[in-house]
This record gives C-alpha cells, structure tokens and sequence, in this order.
C-alpha cells in the first residue's frame, strides 16, 4: 500500500475528529462540524485583523485548543493559512486568495459592469468601481482606473473592504433595509467612529441609508478618508433588489460646483442604471435613479 502524505494524514486525522464530533453533538446531520470549525476559523481574520494566534481562535470558536490546531495545521498544509514567523499565529494564505479571485471572476455583475465602469471612466475621467455588501462589510469587486494623472492618484484594489455603515457605499448598498434588519445587522449600542462624520446609532444610519433611498443615489465629500469625494448609485436585480453599486471616486475634497456634482450624478446614476438593465432590471414607477439618469 503507497504511504500517505503528511498532508492526507493531517486531513484523515481532522475528518476522524469530525466523525467524533458529528456522533455526539445536536445540530442538523447533514452538516460537518470539522468542516464548519475550519471555515468560521477562516472567517475570523480581516484586514484590521490580519494575523490571530491558536489560543485568540480558540476562545472565539468555542472549541479545545488541540482541535484547533488541528484545524490550522490542516488549512495551513493546504495553502488556507501560513505561519507568521514560525510562531503559533497565522495568517490568510494564498488559496484563500485563489478562491477570492475565482469568485470575482464567477460573478456576472463583474463581466457586465467591467466594460460599463471602462465607459464611465472615460466620460468623467474619474476610477470608477463596482461593490458589493458582505455583511458589514463593503467590498470593491471590480474597477476601472483613471488614464488622467490629476485623478489616478486614488488606487483601490479589487478585494478591499471598508465598514459598510461609515461609508456611503454602504449607506446606499443598504438601502433595502428596514430599520430591523439594520438593528439585527448592528445590535451594539454605539457605533464604532472613524471620522466625526460616522453615524454614531443605529437611528443616525438609518436616517443615512433612507436619505441615499430618497436621493437615488449617495454622495459623499471628504465624509470617509480626507482629500477623497465619491458619488455611488445602487445597482438591482430582476427582483428589484439592490446588489452592487457603482462609484465614481473624486481626488478631492469636494466635487465641485452644484452643476458639476449634477453632470457626476446623472452619470454614475446613468452606468447604474445600465447595468440593473443587463441584469433584467425592469424599473418601478418613480424609481429616483433612473429620474437621475434621464437627466444626463
């Protein structure tokens, strides 16, 4: 019989804890607790916690130490995590990226959107992008950036995350929401500040989101990062639902005249509203992006 690698014994060795584990606790059978562990595992780390040791994952994941590492050891040997010097912390590894851009590359908003954010970059000169939400979370999933040396100072690269509920992005990707589902995403008294301009309650974010509602779009002015505008329109699906965004990004701490911000707007409404078309979009009586848009 050939010898198994180290790699099949360390995944033998975790499916044997899994088998364990499924015998003895409650829970739907259909589900793999080994399997589970190592994905919540995964989903600890962030970009404001990039490197977490054995005993931090551990306490956040309810489970012994030893089953933990385990776990590391198995996602590390193939390629979900890697060591931080050597140490008992870890890291994101490059599988995790493999499957990141696989999953970009899968979605049909980015081959719809890529070659709308290239148009619209080129009618305003601006990097243009597309979001989505994950969670609290929003997520840049593709981009288009400005050929114009005064405008492409600004580089967000595809996979960067931002919290959703201090942005406008978020403001406007939320804006399916009813003041329940904000309250269930965000159940925490206080909000956490990043500038003087984040919502500070739940009641403050609501007014944000139901504000970009309203408008049909977003705009903000130096509002996130200093030096930085943006003006986002929300993208929707054959149901109605918003899905993504679209975002024009200004180098500048303001857009311009109130002529200016208008052409920006009906612009970016405009590449929103194109893409909510592609995919099956079909417009509702008053919808306030498409009024934006018909003005362009």
């Amino acid at each position: 019989m050939a010898r198994r690698s180290k790699q099949e014994d360390i995944q033998a060795e975790t499916l044997d804890t899994t088998d364990e584990d499924a015998s003895s606790g409650g829970g739907s059978s259909y589900l793999v607790p080994g399997l589970e562990r190592g994905l919540r595992i995964l989903a600890e780390f962030s970009a404001r916690e990039p490197v977490l040791a054995a005993p931090e994952l551990s306490r956040r994941i309810g489970i012994p130490r030893t089953t933990t590492f385990r776990l590391l050891q198995t996602l590390e040997a193939l390629g979900f995590l890697e060591r931080v010097n050597g140490d008992r912390s870890f890291r994101l590894g490059v599988a995790v990226l493999r499957l990141g851009f696989e999953y970009v590359n899968s979605l049909e908003l980015t081959d719809f959107g890529t070659p709308i954010l290239e148009r619209l970059r080129d009618a305003t000169g601006l990097s243009t992008h597309l979001l989505i939400r994950d969670q609290r979370d929003v997520v840049f999933v593709a981009k288009a950036q400005s050929h114009e040396p005064l405008f492409s100072s600004v580089k967000v690269h595809v996979g960067t995350r931002l919290p959703a509920h201090a942005t406008v992005h978020g403001h406007v990707l939320m804006g399916d929401l009813s003041m329940a589902a904000l309250k269930a995403l965000y159940p925490e008294a206080q909000l956490e500040k990043y500038t003087e301009r984040t919502p500070a309650t739940i009641e403050e974010l609501y007014e944000r989101v139901e504000e970009c509602a309203s408008l049909g779009y977003g705009l903000s002015e130096a509002s996130f990062e200093r030096g930085i505008s943006v003006v986002t329109a929300p993208v929707r699906d054959h149901s109605g639902a918003i899905v993504a965004a679209v975002a024009a990004t200004v180098p500048r701490s303001d857009i311009g005249a109130d002529d200016e911000k208008a052409r920006l707007v009906a612009k970016v409404c405009g590449a929103a509203v194109e893409l909510s078309m592609r995919l099956n979009y079909r417009p509702s009586e008053g919808d306030r992006t498409v009024g934006r848009a018909a003005s362009a």
